[in-house]
């Protein structure tokens, strides 16, 4: 059975999405604050974490900061902020996914099953490539550890994602928009900046001289390639 933790401060509504989950087959685990959510996170596995961002004592966007490259499960942001403002700062630490309250059960466990199964696609799909090597650049997909020039090269899981599946597409253009809503797992944002931050910083990691890119190129008007 998967299991999902609720970091929510008003216990009434993660009452609610705990029933919710409950039914839907899934054991649930609810923190009240920020602190005893990350506790939580050090002391037993968890398949996604719901986060609310307005937390006492630590607050989301903190706690996203603290996980940064360490997580490896979806996180689902769920805030009253509907400004794209937050939506991008959240999603560039490291959120799967970010939900406007107020929002309806039945797209909440709908959002949650979605990136859910999205993590599983993803982990299956990398299974029958466990290493790809593209001059001295070496995608480790078993272990999710990436070398250059047998160097390791630290990335976040966002950026892993990001490299992998488009080393697993060589020599295709994908728009903002596609790599988006891809890697995210839902419709893009008007504003791609994430996508545009996400390149910058695997370029700063692989590239000998990121101003010159020869693995991520920039296809102006369109988007991205990953060069062989």
């Amino acid at each position: 059975m998967q299991k999902i933790l609720i970091i929510e401060d008003d216990k009434s509504i993660s009452e609610i999405q705990k029933d919710y989950l409950e039914m839907s087959g899934y054991s649930v685990t609810c923190a009240y604050d920020g602190e005893s959510g990350l506790e939580a996170l050090k002391t037993e596995p968890f398949n996604l974490v719901v986060l609310d961002l307005m937390l006492p004592k630590l607050g989301g966007i903190e706690i996203l900061q603290i996980l940064g490259e360490q997580k490896d499960f979806p996180i689902v942001v769920l805030s009253a902020k509907d400004e794209e403002m937050y939506k991008i700062k959240a999603l560039n630490l490291g959120a799967d996914d970010y939900i406007t309250k107020p929002f309806s059960m039945g797209e909440f466990v709908a959002r949650i099953k979605g990136q859910l199964k999205r993590y599983d696609k993803f982990k299956n799909a990398a299974a029958p490539h466990k290493s790809i090597t593209v001059r001295g650049l070496t995608i480790n997909e078993d272990d999710r550890r990436v070398f250059m020039n047998n160097k390791e090269v630290i990335l976040t899981q966002k950026e892993f994602e990001l490299l992998s599946f488009m080393v697993q597409n060589p020599n295709r253009v994908f728009s903002k928009e596609q790599l988006f809503e891809k890697i995210w797992g839902f419709d893009a944002l008007s504003d791609t900046t994430t996508v545009t931050v996400h390149i910058s910083k695997i370029r700063d990691k692989i590239e000998s001289d990121p101003s010159k890119p020869q693995y991520i190129e920039t296809v102006w008007g369109i988007g991205y390639r990953f060069k062989v």
